[in-house]
């Protein structure tokens, strides 16, 4: 098989398999997030399922609201949810529309943690907002990109990232060096398998 040149933060989430599951969840992923503590497979981890839509497609660029944050693996679902809560909230005080699920695009990570942008779409961009000092007016991502389906808990998104990293081998394709989650459902806590999430892996150009 053709090894393919994978981008750090994929290298990451396979290697490590992301922290949360007993020491070894993806520390990559937040859900693409991450830290979920079973030490023992539970039936909510069981449930989780993972699988790619194989056809690339085009995503367009939607004007956001987006708020810049960081976190350790270990607290990556509270951080992300924490994030689209507060970009909810700045949504309704400065009267916006908003008009999507909300998006987490990974900008860095490491072992230790990562650095995101949590973003919540809007019907359109608003001249001249007045927004409070944590937020600014942004795009969400857009490219060619190929889209995998997270269901289940968040605890167990290292599964899907694993399912991306032999994706991309097989397809001898290389990826960006960031990701983003949508996050169709976010459920009630790490561990919640009514969550749902959808990651885009946006890749280069043959």
């Amino acid at each position: 098989m053709t090894t393919v040149n994978v981008p750090a933060w994929l290298r990451s989430l396979s290697r490590l398999g992301r922290c949360w599951t007993a020491a070894a969840m993806m520390c990559l992923l937040p859900a693409f997030s991450l830290p979920v503590l079973a030490q023992t497979a539970a039936p909510a981890q069981e449930a989780a399922t993972a699988a790619a839509v194989t056809n690339l497609v085009e995503v367009e660029s939607r004007p956001a609201l987006t708020f810049d944050g960081q976190s350790n693996w270990d607290d990556a679902y509270t951080s992300i949810t924490n994030g689209f809560q507060r970009l909810k909230a700045e949504v309704e005080r400065a009267g916006l529309k908003p008009a999507g699920r909300p998006v987490a695009m990974f900008l860095f990570t490491d072992d230790a943690g990562f650095r995101f942008r949590a973003m919540l779409p809007l019907s359109e961009a608003p001249v001249d907002p007045t927004l409070g000092a944590e937020f600014a007016m942004g795009k969400t991502p857009a490219g060619r990109a190929a889209k995998f389906e997270h269901r289940g808990a968040y605890d167990e998104i290292d599964a899907t990232y694993e399912a991306i990293t032999a994706w991309l081998d097989d397809k001898n394709l290389l990826a960006e060096d960031f990701f983003a989650e949508e996050w169709v459902a976010e459920g009630s806590s790490a561990g919640d398998i009514e969550t749902a999430v959808d990651v885009y892996v946006f890749v280069k150009p043959k």
